[in-house]
């Protein structure tokens, strides 16, 4: 069975975790209620991003069997059977085009869509669809 993963690069994770340390830096040394507010808020943001980055480790995952999707919230497995589309999408951002991967899945009652960005991935989701494409089986797809 051949498994793929992705997930946000290492280097990103660790830069986030750094930002980090500087905003609590920042937070226990300034005594300014505006710049102690604003420090919180960016610490706190930062402190998920962190946590989503470690912890949530792999974001995606493929198989001959299905997709597993991972977040701050659990890990999920969705059989090929589920998914419905894998496709990626460009949008338009800070004035360029960037591409993001969608994925479709629709389970019993319930339908969720996966956006997943380089960022996310660790990849480029052009490749990321073409690994997924290889390994869902041709009649799910």
């Amino acid at each position: 069975m051949t498994t793929r993963s992705w997930s946000p690069s290492p280097g990103l994770v660790a830069l986030v975790w750094l930002l980090l340390a500087g905003a609590l830096l920042w937070l226990l040394s300034t005594e300014d209620p505006a710049a102690r507010l604003l420090a919180g808020v960016a610490a706190l943001a930062l402190a998920l991003l962190a946590a989503q980055g470690t912890l949530g480790r792999p974001r995606l995952s493929a198989d001959d069997e299905g997709l597993t999707t991972r977040s701050l919230l659990g890990r999920r497995r969705y059989p090929w059977s589920t998914v419905r589309r894998v496709r990626v999408v460009r949008i338009r951002r800070f004035g360029r085009d960037v591409p993001v991967l969608e994925v479709d899945v629709e389970d019993g009652e319930h339908e969720h869509l996966f956006v997943l960005t380089r960022l996310d991935l660790g990849a480029e989701p052009d490749d990321v669809a073409d690994a997924l494409a290889v390994l869902r089986p041709e009649d799910e797809g």
